[in-house]
């Protein structure tokens, strides 16, 4: 049906937005149409919802397998979480889990661990790591809170020390080759781990960690195997928008959220990594998703072989009506297809670049090389505060954020559940922003 904004608050000099949607789930859904896409979804169709970095609304296939456990488990708790979580191996519906983000991964399930979010990941990573006194975690000064405090936590826990670089001094002009150059010359004898986002939710820049992977390979090659250079990756924002192979990459460990640009249920995210690279954590919190570990308690012993991914998710009961739904989100994107949600995105996206570089009033901090950027889009407006222009924007229907960085600026972020239209309605606020 058609839907059209409500009238657009005095004084913003700024016109009504007409477009159109389908009510979430009442027609067939066809992953070749966009509106048929967005016809999947609940988001209020009276609002342009360019926060898609932030936390997904849920798709129908993904709300109705969680609505489907949750009344298995408010029938039946106790047999629902025996037989799908502890009983055979082929009904364990975690398994289910890690075969399918295996499969959007490219890698194998017995690499992938369940967590609950980016931040869980990465926190597993570096309190697991067993660094030595006086081997030091290399990072950037580009990253987001929950990443720098993982690295400093485990730093000050194992005696090691904590390094940041900067990889560029202007995002809008960021360049592949400096970064990789900068990140070359900042390694040391002692750097141990190098961590870094693939995406930086400040400044929209999207590393290219298949370069960077490369020449920390090439460092290693003179280096002992206990002494070698592992590459950590916070890969929330460009897992489900970028159209790689994680397993593929180069990387040692990935972390990110699933509740982001997979379209996932909130609280989960995955954890990826090679056998030999699990082996060398040591796990935090017990898990209830390994047979060994569990036997080695019940036979009071130790676990026998190296740490496996399933030995570092993290147990305790969860909420498994959202773990095992997360399996739904990694089809859904399948099926509309990696490379076309890239596409898509970086269409919308440009879209907003090139709108927001033509306003003399607005300095634009991502770069406009869709090579070099994802789905974030931040930027600054003269005269005002960003927590002010967003605010301006969701009076006008246009959910929009500030960076909650010491150095905050505006961010929009279009996703697979936005139309042009929605765009050149967030365009006309901030065009309308000028000497206002």
């Amino acid at each position: 049906m058609s839907l059209s904004y409500p009238a657009t608050p005095a004084g913003t000099g700024v016109e009504e937005s007409t477009y159109t949607t389908d009510k979430a789930g009442s027609q067939p859904f066809d992953p070749g149409d966009w509106k048929s896409v967005r016809s999947q979804f609940l988001l209020s169709p009276d609002l342009a919802h360019l926060s898609n970095f932030y936390l997904a609304s849920n798709p129908t296939p993904v709300r109705d397998a969680i609505t489907k456990y949750r009344k298995a488990f408010d029938e039946d708790p106790h047999s629902t979480l025996d037989d799908n979580m502890f009983g055979r191996e082929e009904d364990k519906l975690w398994r289910t889990v890690c075969d399918e983000a295996a499969e959007y991964v490219g890698g194998r399930a017995d690499e992938i661990a369940l967590t609950t979010s980016t931040t869980m990941g990465l926190a597993l990573t570096y309190n697991g790591l067993r660094l030595k006194p006086g081997q030091e975690i290399l990072t950037t000064t580009h990253e987001f809170y929950p990443h720098h405090e993982a690295i400093r936590l485990a730093a000050e826990r194992w005696g090691a020390t904590m390094r940041t670089i900067s990889l560029y001094e202007s995002s809008p002009d960021f360049s592949v080759d400096e970064a990789v150059a900068r990140i070359r010359a900042a390694i040391r004898p002692t750097t141990r781990v190098f961590g870094v986002a693939w995406v930086h939710s400040n400044t929209g820049v999207r590393l290219p960690i298949t370069r960077v992977a490369d020449v920390i390979a090439d460092l290693n090659r003179n280096r002992e195997e206990e002494d070698r250079v592992l590459l950590v990756v916070d890969g929330v924002h460009g897992f489900g928008v970028a159209d790689e192979d994680v397993a593929g990459m180069g990387c040692d460990f990935f972390s990110a959220g699933t509740h982001k640009w997979i379209l996932g249920p909130r609280g989960t995210g995955i954890m990826w990594a090679k056998p030999e690279n699990w082996a060398l954590l040591q796990p935090t919190i017990p898990s209830l998703m390994s047979r060994e570990t569990s036997a080695a308690w019940r036979q009071d012993r130790r676990p026998v072989g190296p740490t496996e991914a399933a030995w570092i998710s993290p147990g305790g009961f969860a909420g498994y009506e959202y773990q095992w739904a997360t399996a739904e989100a990694f089809r859904f994107v399948r099926q509309i297809g990696r490379k076309r949600i890239q596409d898509r995105i970086a269409e919308l996206n440009s879209q907003i670049k090139e709108g927001l570089a033509e306003m003399s009033h607005v300095t634009l901090h991502t770069p406009l090389d869709p090579e070099v950027s994802a789905g974030i889009v931040t930027f600054d407006v003269e005269g005002h505060e960003p927590r002010s222009v967003a605010k301006i924007l969701r009076e006008n229907r246009v959910i929009a954020n500030a960076t909650p960085y010491g150095v905050p600026h505006v961010r929009l972020s279009a996703g697979i559940v936005n139309f042009p239209e929605e765009i050149d309605l967030a365009l006309r606020v901030i065009r309308s922003l000028k000497g206002a």
